[in-house]
């Protein structure tokens, strides 16, 4: 079949709208017609060349739900007519990493940003008689995509897909970010720097957990307005007025957990975010930047000797089968919010136009309709 992509030729270039021819599925592959995509950082970052691809031209987009409309051979989890969620990160379920209870990093990942199908390295995807890749084995930024079973997490038809396709990445890896990586519990005092998606769902799973502060950290006023929507109860412009705050409000013993979450990770943040940390906390580093970095400032002895754990996370070390489903059953019962964080939307061909709204900080998030 022919529809049309949001295709990248090149690093540094915008996002262009290009006929897309699509076979059929092969073993262990599904068709899925999306009925919205979001539109995350991670897309700028391939965009802006700071994370490098395997192929191009190259389909954007991680996060998207549809209806399964083809299946191929050996499909067994999905069939057609299934309402489905995919997930950035798939999940084999067999792998050592699954196996241990941590599917954020199955062995698929790996091949990520290769840009192929998982089942024998060819694509389905073709842009002016060339193979295409696609971003995280989704593609998204097409009305139509074939991905492996293994990214399809089967949902009730019940949920709204538009707002299914949020809790794919940004959503569920911040809140999971919260919940799992720095386990925030009850009462405990939660610092978020930064607040895109992912820090928009950090927020929610600390309110969820039960903290009794959650500070949002975000130089953008309207982020700073939206945080209180989704649970935080303080927020301010920059570290310094959070480290002033933090005095006040933990009567000098800071933040129990902070988590970074801004829209590009870099190494000089962190000494930063660590001298948030109280005695014993937890500083979890979510957001990425360019893959090539390797330089961190920190201070060891601050660290060692204030006992302080520093770690990170993918996917908020959360399981597509399990959270997938899960965070959209507290949406529909009205414990998390969804429908609040999509501050636009937009059509396939304003998908520039999306990401320089999201660049000039206008958008919690914005959403590709089909």
């Amino acid at each position: 079949m022919k529809t049309q992509a949001a295709v990248l030729w090149e690093p540094g270039q915008d996002w262009q709208i290009e006929e897309l021819e699509l076979d059929a599925p092969k073993y262990g592959e599904v068709k899925v017609e999306l009925a919205a995509s979001g539109m995350c950082h991670s897309d700028e970052h391939v965009r802006d060349g700071s994370v490098p691809v395997g192929m191009y031209p190259y389909i954007g987009g991680h996060e998207g739900a549809g209806v399964v409309t083809e299946i191929g051979p050996g499909v067994k989890s999905v069939e057609v007519g299934d309402h489905v969620a995919l997930g950035f990160i798939p999940a084999c379920g067999r792998c050592p990493s699954c196996a241990k209870g941590m599917s954020s990093i199955c062995d698929l990942g790996a091949n990520l940003l290769a840009g192929v199908q998982l089942s024998d390295g060819t694509s389905r995807h073709h842009v002016n008689g060339q193979d295409a890749g696609l971003m995280c084995l989704l593609g998204t930024f097409a009305p139509v995509t074939v991905v492996n079973e293994a990214s399809c997490v089967k949902l009730t038809k019940d949920i709204p897909l538009d707002k299914a396709a949020l809790v794919g990445c940004g959503v569920t890896t911040g809140w999971g970010s919260s919940v799992y990586a720095a386990g925030v519990s009850a009462g405990e005092t939660v610092v978020v720097l930064g607040m895109g998606g992912v820090g928009c769902g950090a927020v929610q799973g600390a309110a969820l957990a039960g903290a009794r502060h959650v500070v949002l950290v975000d130089p953008s006023p309207f982020k700073r307005d939206q945080a209180k929507i989704f649970g935080a109860t303080h927020a301010v412009a920059s570290i310094e007025e959070a480290q002033e705050l933090l005095q006040e409000i933990t009567w000098g013993q800071l933040a129990d957990k902070v988590l970074i979450t801004v829209d590009v990770a870099q190494g000089a943040l962190v000494a930063p975010a660590m001298s948030l940390v109280a005695k014993g906390g937890v500083c979890v580093q979510v957001s990425v930047g360019d893959l090539t970095a390797t330089d961190v400032t920190m201070s060891l002895f601050d660290l060692t000797a204030m006992r302080k754990t520093f770690k990170g996370a993918w996917f908020g070390n959360a399981n597509i089968r399990f959270d997938i489903p899960h965070l959209l059953r507290l949406y529909m019962e009205g414990r998390l919010k969804l429908d609040e964080m999509i501050t636009r939307t937009y059509t396939l061909d304003q998908v520039n136009d999306g990401y320089a709204a999201m660049r000039h900080a206008e958008n919690v998030r914005g959403v590709i309709m089909y």
